[in-house]
């Protein structure tokens, strides 16, 4: 961090900060506040649209803990990402879901870049507009990431663009995507969730919790409209009341890589991105229906997840059933994701 940085308080801004022990950095305009946590996966842990103190991150009960601080439960590579979930926005990289291993290397829940602290600079600082670059390299596998978030003065919107690079001579494969969730305080029952032309549901193959799931395996199935596992259909694009049974689906097709989250009004949340390298989106729900752990009956909470590659079953999964991104030697893929608070009428 540097000490003798100019600062203002109006326009687009930037401060450093720590927030429970992890350095963090917060984008802030007139009408966002966007904090990331450099020092723990380049978390989004904020998302705040000032006119309304509205933040779209859902933060998890238990709240923001450094991962550092250890409660001496047993360790398990599911919990290793569990224990220091605070809700928020990670980047997945190399794998998404359950751990799995692949070519030798083990990886836990979404290994391995959500769990590593990223380097850091700030790259404009104006009044107009600034950014930050985050940077980080793969342990396990010879993947780096660099990562560019901006936010303009006067825009309720987050511009992300990113390089992901094999640093290897070596053709490698991956799952690479953005974990968005929402909850409280913006999610709620009768929310609706917009996609894009095209979308095939795609249900996970087992119910993910013990009390059976809303949807029929098989499909796919032409969205919103599928399926019920007990008969009839079930509407994907409304949000259901709390203790449904949990659910993940994987949307795939998709003409153009949008999705809005939006109450009875038209208010809510805009993410877009560059499809053609994260051709798939997850839908996870847990609202209430997980009375064990991890989430002991007080998660209310729907994820919308642009991925490379899927199931939730890990990398092994995806190279299996040809959904994973292939990089060739020393190869450079570009990504760009955009989120946007929409208030339509206005």
């Amino acid at each position: 961090m540097r000490r003798h940085r100019p600062s203002r308080n109006w326009g687009a801004r930037v401060h450093e900060i720590t927030w429970a022990g992890i350095e963090a950095l917060v984008l802030e305009n007139e009408l966002l506040r966007v904090t990331v946590l450099v020092g723990k996966g380049g978390d989004v842990a904020e998302f705040c649209y000032k006119p309304r103190d509205m933040d779209f991150v859902w933060l998890s009960p238990d709240g923001l803990r450094d991962p550092r601080d250890v409660a001496g439960g047993a360790g398990d590579d599911v919990a290793l990402f569990l224990d220091g979930y605070e809700g928020g926005w990670q980047e997945v990289l190399p794998n998404g879901g359950a751990p799995s291993t692949y070519r030798g290397a083990s990886f836990a829940q979404h290994g391995e870049v959500a769990g590593l602290p990223w380097d850091s600079e700030i790259v404009v600082d104006e009044a107009r507009e600034v950014a930050v670059r985050l940077t980080v390299r793969g342990r396990r596998m010879p993947l780096r990431v660099v990562k560019t978030l901006r936010l303009r003065a006067g825009e309720a919107e987050l511009l992300v663009d990113e390089e992901l690079v094999n640093e290897s001579g070596v053709a490698l494969d991956a799952m690479w995507g953005h974990h968005i969730v929402f909850g409280a305080p913006f999610l709620r029952p009768g929310h609706r969730v917009r996609v894009g032309e095209g979308a095939l549901v795609v249900p996970h193959e087992t119910a993910i919790a013990p009390g059976g799931r809303r949807v029929r395996g098989g499909g796919p199935h032409a969205w919103p409209r599928v399926p019920g596992e007990g008969g009839g259909f079930v509407d994907l694009d409304v949000v259901p009341g709390a203790g449904v049974p949990s659910e993940i689906v994987y949307l795939t097709g998709l003409e153009e890589g949008r999705y809005e989250v939006v109450d009875p009004a038209g208010f809510g949340m805009r993410v877009r991105w560059d499809v053609d390298v994260l051709p798939h989106l997850w839908l996870w729900q847990e609202f209430g229906a997980t009375t064990g752990h991890p989430w002991w009956g007080r998660a209310y909470v729907m994820g919308l997840e642009p991925f490379a590659g899927y199931p939730t079953d890990g990398l092994a999964a995806a190279v299996a059933n040809g959904t994973a991104l292939t990089l060739e030697p020393h190869a450079r893929r570009s990504l760009w994701l955009r989120a946007a608070v929409i208030e339509e009428g206005l």
